[in-house]
């Protein structure tokens, strides 16, 4: 597989919220998670940010994802998806009783892999305000 293949396969994991035991295939030991976006502030590792997507998942059930647009850039060894992510909250748990509004936020991730084709770096640029002003989180 390549490195490429690797990326998407992670890329498709972990928007399917399939959390750290569905995405660890496809990452390398301690790879890091960098963003931008305050509501993902202390999240430092691939491996929490699988698992907070799928905690997500658990409060917007009809979630999905649309993949607009991906790339691989060899000099780089890096992949880069476009994508927007949708859902409804309508269950318990998180920062506000359920809102049931929908939110339709873009996003795209830089998918840096190491020499054995594994993620060591993920980077997610996304304007979370916009999207917690969706749900009427803020």
């Amino acid at each position: 597989m390549s490195a490429y293949e690797t990326a998407l396969n992670f890329f498709h994991a972990c928007d399917q919220a399939k959390g750290w035991e569905g995405c660890k295939a496809y990452v390398a030991p301690g790879a890091a998670f960098e963003t931008q976006a305050g509501a993902l502030a202390d999240v430092k590792t691939v491996e929490g940010y699988c698992e907070w997507m799928k905690g997500l998942a658990g409060l917007l059930p009809d979630c999905s994802y649309d993949l607009h647009a991906s790339a691989w850039d060899a000099d780089n060894n890096a992949a880069v998806f476009v994508a927007t992510f949708s859902g409804t909250h309508t269950r318990e748990g998180g920062p506000v009783p359920p809102t049931n509004k929908r939110v339709a936020t873009d996003y795209v991730y830089t998918v840096s892999m190491n020499a054995d084709g594994k993620v060591e770096k993920l980077h997610k640029t996304w304007n979370d305000g916009h999207a917690l002003q969706q749900l009427g989180w803020a």
